[in-house]
């Protein structure tokens, strides 16, 4: 099998006489931030609609996955196969309507069930019962956000509609201009978190993911500013010979010219 394949060459990376000296020495600590920057070349491929690249990326993600267990393995801890089997118990457990005799109507229902299975699992791991407990301190910053809002949202601890949050959003602005005119950085810094806090609930009423958003803004600054090289470039110059009016003028031009 290919997943048998996988594990053998994990196996040979990490032998401890011929195997990869640099696979050799690492840990789950080590190997933790290259399992996101996994993750997120997956989520730049996905956006990018190339199916090959998915399949290439969704590989370096299983193998980090293999990595992680066979580091586990090797410590006696657990191993791949009780990682699959322990995901295939949670969502045989999490979809009684699938796996059980439970009816869900519909989506939210289906998503209010989900929610309360993982507060029950939370409780039973001793994570506590509140309202905010279980929200990943590793994710990034908007996601987790986002997240926060959301629970607090349960309890009716939210806006009523986008409408209000909007408005939040125009009062943090404002709070912002008054601690930039302040000069002091830690009240800017804390007034700028407030105002980002704020956008991204505001992107969760109105159904937006921010990651994505924030990642397609990226994209569009990214390709705007190349078009303007490439209108230097046709002129003999670079952005470095521009002045502050003719990159204006040019970042106008690059609008019309790529979205």
């Amino acid at each position: 099998m290919s997943i048998d394949r996988l594990l053998s060459v994990m196996v040979r990376l990490r032998d401890p006489q011929t195997g990869c000296p640099w696979d050799r020495e690492q840990t789950w600590v080590t190997i933790a931030p290259h399992t996101i920057e996994e993750a997120y070349e997956l989520a730049d491929a996905v956006q990018h609609g190339d199916a090959a690249q998915v399949r290439d990326e969704l590989g370096d993600v299983l193998f980090q996955v293999v990595f992680q267990s066979r580091i586990a393995e090797e410590q006696g801890l657990f191993d791949f196969a009780a990682v699959a089997n322990a995901i295939s118990d949670k969502l045989e457990r999490r979809h009684p309507h699938v796996f059980g005799a439970a009816q869900i109507a519909g989506v939210l229902e289906q998503s209010a069930a989900w929610e309360a299975h993982k507060a029950a699992e939370r409780r039973d791991r001793g994570q506590g019962d509140r309202v905010l407990d279980g929200v990943t301190l590793g994710l990034p910053a908007l996601t987790r956000a986002a997240k926060l809002g959301k629970r607090a949202a349960r309890v009716g601890f939210d806006w009523p509609n986008p409408g209000g949050v909007l408005a939040k959003v125009e009062e943090e602005v404002v709070e912002m201009r008054e601690a930039v005119i302040s000069g002091d950085t830690a009240h800017v810094r804390e007034e700028l978190g407030d105002l980002l806090f704020s956008v991204v609930q505001a992107a969760r009423h109105l159904g937006v993911d921010p990651e994505a958003a924030l990642r397609e803004a990226n994209a569009k600054f990214e390709r705007r500013f190349r078009d303007m090289e490439t209108q230097l470039e046709a002129q003999g110059r670079s952005v470095l010979d521009a002045t502050p009016a003719a990159l204006e003028a040019l970042w106008a031009q690059a609008k019309r010219n790529v979205g």
